[in-house]
């Protein structure tokens, strides 16, 4: 049965085009992708990401538990509302998920988990809470009573957007830093947790508000000037800002090193966690870049094939057309000798097009960084 989140009427009587996204009926686009693509480039947009999960974990080890489960190191959240993004991983060293991690308190951390890994990721730190005895309460905030909704709102505006809606979010949130979150408990839709953090590669915010509240802030941001987008919109932002995508440009088959997050694997402290043992062992074996298409003739998608100079092979594991660069780009495994300025040739369908190997992001708030 597909599910649904608490907006799906909304998007339906903005005529949105609703597709099956793993399983959950989702906005793809409300007419123009390229048009919702650009306002969060250049003003302001928002999506419906409340088919991803809440999680809150409670308890006097809670901190403890978090440095083994997760790959990066819990340590270094040490005020109330800072946030770390990090990866969730096996024993053998692959991918879990990719999450966010926020510090609420000393015996309460909060996660946000993707959409179609919540329940395994919910069992996964559930089967980790039983074996270390630690004894937590874990609790999915996605359904039942007390569930949130999450709206992600966007762009060089966004924040002045959010402050028009939410007058009582600006003391607290103008001098909150990227990766940080407060919860602000008297707002006209009842308490919201206010984290500026985003998958877009612009400034903006991420709201966690009741889910039967979602609808009237989605009107009243909407009414602000936030313009509501889908998923396509989404997808090339993430792309262009070099974000990646689980279930794509990595999943329970590939090694977080591989998949350019050495950045978020914490491999220096002494601290043990699952898959540290098998991350030091292998160690990392393919180079994570971006691609842009030189020639002519296609465009980049996923799976790929990838011919460097000296004959190596790699894979494009997202690919799409730039909005914001207008050209076709990607996101690419390549072998571990690939350096930035190689030129390799992509195989699309009967032609091998040359595209230059460039390093990530294609573009953050707003600017082109590579050419």
């Amino acid at each position: 049965m597909t599910q649904k989140t608490p907006l799906n009427q909304a998007h339906r009587d903005r005529n949105a085009r609703m597709v099956d996204f793993g399983g959950w009926d989702m906005p793809v686009n409300y007419g123009s992708q390229i048009q919702e693509h650009h306002a969060v480039r250049t003003d302001c947009g928002m999506f419906d990401v409340a088919h991803m999960c809440v999680v809150d974990l409670h308890g006097e080890q809670v901190r403890p538990f978090l440095k083994k489960l997760l790959a990066n190191n819990v340590n270094k959240l040490q005020v109330p509302g800072k946030a770390l993004y990090s990866c969730m991983l096996k024993p053998e060293g692959t991918v879990i998920d990719d999450l966010i991690v926020y510090f609420m308190r000393e015996d309460w951390f909060r996660l946000v988990v993707n959409a179609g890994t919540a329940t395994k990721d919910i069992a996964w730190i559930n089967e980790q809470n039983t074996a270390s005895n630690a004894g937590l309460t874990i609790t999915q905030r996605r359904d039942g009573d007390n569930a949130f909704a999450l709206i992600a709102v966007q762009g060089p505006n966004a924040r002045a957007k959010v402050w028009q809606v939410l007058p009582t979010t600006k003391a607290p949130s103008e001098a909150m830093k990227p990766f940080n979150a407060v919860i602000v408990p008297d707002t006209a839709f009842g308490e919201i947790m206010v984290a500026r953090t985003g998958y877009t590669g612009e400034d903006g915010f991420e709201l966690a508000v009741s889910a039967d509240k979602a609808v009237a802030l989605w009107d009243a941001l909407a009414a602000a000037g936030a313009q509501p987008a889908g998923l396509g919109a989404r997808d090339t932002l993430r792309l262009e800002a070099g974000m990646n995508l689980y279930g794509q440009d990595m999943d329970e088959s590939v090694n977080p090193l591989d998949a350019g997050l050495a950045w978020t694997i914490d491999l220096v402290s002494e601290r043990d966690f699952i898959g540290k043992a098998a991350l030091l062992e292998k160690g990392q074996q393919a180079q994570f870049f971006g691609l842009i298409l030189r020639e002519a003739g296609g465009v980049l998608r996923a799976h790929q094939q990838v011919i460097c100079a000296d004959g190596g092979v790699g894979e494009i594991t997202s690919g799409t057309f730039s909005p914001t660069m207008q050209v076709a780009i990607a996101l690419a495994r390549l072998p571990k000798n690939t350096q930035i300025g190689d030129t390799v040739h992509v195989a699309i369908r009967d032609k091998k097009l040359a595209a230059s190997v460039v390093k990530l992001p294609f573009v953050r708030n707003g600017k082109i960084l590579v050419s």
